[in-house]
């Protein structure tokens, strides 16, 4: 009886996008409790927190999306330029080029007849896409698109936002307001840490545990911030 095989789904290839979604979702709960929890200590009233937290979560979801985009559009520009450069070379210097592809799979432990037999093949099927891969590590169906990650970031950084901001526009009158602030974010980020560690492969508690202590120390210099700034304003 044949075992049914299944496809492997290795985690490294999601790995960027988990990288992003929880980078994202991570500052839009820190960085938005901390202002929220900052200009409450200062002693301003229930409307200048909202406002805050308000200006914060648009800030902080334009600021990311600007940011990828810029990095984003600069890799691509680099890839660009490679791939370019690399389709000069293979124009001008097919045979350099075509032994540079034989040297690396020699170097990966094939047989020098096995590696020139795999480099022409290569080389005859794709020559720009082989050397691309195997010279530059670069997927030439698979170019970062800089809308789709500024998007991306900013609804990420926009949903962990409103965890923090609903909380304290539901709970703005009472009188636990910064605890229920700071609780909530805790348990988010706890949640967090572990479905990206899920998704990842990684331990759960590590990952929880790291971004329980990046969101506290952050909270908790933010407070005494507003608090500081309150008392001698």
């Amino acid at each position: 009886m044949h075992q049914e095989y299944i496809s492997e789904d290795h985690r490294i290839n999601r790995s960027q996008w988990i990288r992003a979604a929880v980078l994202g979702a991570n500052d839009g709960i820190v960085s938005v409790a901390s202002v929220v929890i900052g200009v409450a200590a200062a002693g301003t009233g229930p409307s200048s927190v909202l406002v805050a937290g308000f200006a914060a979560t648009v800030a902080g979801a334009l600021s990311m999306a600007a940011g990828e985009y810029v990095s984003v559009s600069s890799q691509r520009d680099v890839e660009h330029a490679d791939l370019e450069r690399e389709k000069n070379e293979l124009e001008l210097y097919p045979e350099h080029e075509l032994e540079e592809l034989e040297n690396i799979y020699t170097s990966r432990g094939l047989s020098p007849t096995l590696a020139k037999k795999v480099a022409v093949a290569m080389h005859d099927h794709d020559a720009l896409s082989a050397h691309a891969r195997e010279e530059l590590g670069i997927n030439v169906d698979g170019l970062a698109n800089p809308w789709q990650a500024a998007i991306s970031s900013a609804i990420a950084f926009t949903a962990g936002a409103l965890i923090p901001l609903l909380v304290g526009i539901f709970m703005v009158k009472s009188s636990s307001y910064n605890f229920m602030i700071v609780g909530s974010t805790l348990v988010a980020l706890a949640i967090l840490g572990s479905v990206g560690a899920s998704l990842g492969g990684a331990p759960k508690i590590r990952a929880s545990v790291r971004v329980l202590i990046g969101g506290s120390v952050a909270m908790a210099l933010t407070y005494a911030i507003g608090l500081l700034v309150g008392t001698h304003l």
